[in-house]
């Protein structure tokens, strides 16, 4: 079984690549850093709260796991 702590990293990770992806589109997109920005962080901090959720619901399910 994974760790709150584990899991809440690896979210914290994945979602600062996501935050770098979706300035650039966002600006692409909209033409100004401002606002995609703000779009960017909007998703990340979405995205971050129910990643950590689902995280911590599969690592309640033994389905799938040996040992």
């Amino acid at each position: 079984m994974e760790t709150r702590r584990r899991s809440v990293v690896k979210a914290i990770i994945w979602n600062a690549m996501g935050l770098a992806v979706m300035t650039v589109v966002g600006l692409v997109a909209t033409g100004s850093a401002a606002i995609g920005g703000a779009l960017a962080v909007v998703n990340t901090a979405i995205g971050l709260t129910l990643y950590v959720i689902y995280e911590r619901i599969w690592a309640g399910i033994s389905w799938g796991r040996h040992g």
